[in-house]
């Protein structure tokens, strides 16, 4: 018998701003971008009260709640705090997977036997709050799935343990919306056939779930009966994502190098978001044909968008490219990764951005990274001319 706890930092980004700021305790407060075409990266739950959650437009938000204090946000700070949290982890928890920048997932299989899953979930939630000064709940149960529906459901400050046998009555008369997995689309047309509850949905024959929804539907029959065999990811610190290319012949043809530097950012890029990471340094290496190797790297803000990449990429390409020599090779590296993801980052980006964002991944998951990219970065013809994308261009 596994016991999987699922620790989550109770409004993580609202919680290091009244660390900051102890005067915001106890007022909606809204982490975003202060344009209307913004959004809501996240809100304290005074503001949830409202009606206010994640990714809502800000200008919504704010009529909603008029009193909201509206703060930026600061991912310098919010990953200071993650990894004082993935430290405490790591001194005291015997396996691990950071899931998120704000949640963790700890395997206590075979403690009962000794010091006890019960306590040592508590005494590590109390250690959280002490030594980062930060509030966690935690869901305790025999998968991964059932402890996080289990901490979804006991926020904020809460802990609840769901014993063993007893996942698939704890889930039955949830939401199907509160099934990790099941967006809003996928909810939609459940609910249209009448499957409003996970008990419903446990129900339907694995069969007709398949017809329905494909794989998808049967992973989800799989989870409506409280069934999760997937394993706690031990966490290793990954250093950088990086990609470079040596030409078959040396090259001077710019049109081609700014294709291959379109190219290549956005692959790093897509990986990032993949992963859910965001990067803080970007770095462009060129080597000539005398095998002389030059390389220039830049502090950035925290993202994982294309068009912020790309650009500062452009910047460092043209001051590495000062011979007029040809080049044997080309490289992108991404450091200084922390957990994040493009919604919580763009503080000042547009819904419509995000929301592009999420379907240019979608397709590249499903047909590959070359299912939809930049005509920039298809490579050209000598006599061809290319151009990147400018600081005050659209995103795509």
């Amino acid at each position: 018998m596994r016991h999987i706890a699922h620790f989550d930092l109770d409004a993580f980004f609202v919680s290091v701003e009244r660390l900051k700021n102890s005067r915001l305790k106890g007022k909606p407060l809204l982490v975003g971008g202060s344009g209307d075409r913004s959004v809501v990266a996240a809100c304290s739950y005074e503001a949830r009260r409202f009606g206010i959650h994640s990714a809502m437009p800000m200008s919504l938000a704010r009529r909603l709640c008029p009193e909201a204090i509206v703060i930026r946000g600061d991912m310098e700070s919010y990953s200071k705090y993650s990894r004082l949290v993935t430290e405490i982890m790591q001194e005291n928890v015997p396996l691990f997977e950071k899931a998120s920048i704000d949640e963790f997932y700890i395997d206590l299989s075979g403690m009962d036997k000794f010091f006890g899953c019960s306590l040592f979930a508590r005494e590590l939630k109390t250690r959280v709050l002490k030594e980062s000064g930060l509030v966690v709940s935690y869901g305790l149960a025999s998968n991964k799935l059932i402890s996080k529906v289990a901490t979804d459901e006991i926020k904020p400050d809460g802990q609840l343990e769901i014993a063993f046998g007893a996942e698939k009555n704890f889930l039955a008369p949830l939401p199907v919306g509160k099934l990790p997995g099941i967006g809003k689309e996928t909810a939609y047309k459940l609910i249209r056939r009448g499957v409003e509850t996970i008990h419903t949905l446990s129900e339907i024959p694995v069969e007709m779930m398949e017809t329905m929804l494909g794989a998808t539907g049967i992973e989800l029959w799989r989870k409506a009966n409280g069934l999760d065999e997937s394993p706690v990811v031990p966490y290793r610190e990954q250093k950088s994502v990086s990609t470079e290319r040596t030409f078959e012949a040396d090259t001077t043809n710019m049109a081609y190098l700014h294709a291959e530097l379109v190219r290549m950012t956005e692959s790093v890029g897509f990986e990032l978001r993949k992963q859910d990471k965001l990067t803080g340094c970007l770095t462009v290496k060129l080597r000539y044909s005398n095998f002389d190797t030059v390389v220039r790297q830049k502090t950035i803000d925290y993202t994982n968008a294309d068009h912020l990449l790309l650009r500062a990429a452009q910047g460092l390409f043209e001051k590495l490219y000062d011979r007029r020599m040809l080049i044997r090779l080309l490289g992108v590296r991404l450091t200084r990764l922390v957990p994040g993801n493009y919604q919580i980052k763009l503080y000042e980006d547009t819904q419509e951005a995000i929301r592009l964002y999420q379907s240019i991944d979608s397709i590249k998951r499903q047909f590959g990274e070359r299912g939809v990219m930049r005509a920039a970065g298809v490579r050209r013809t000598d006599n061809q001319s290319i151009k990147l994308l400018n600081s005050s261009s659209h995103p795509c």
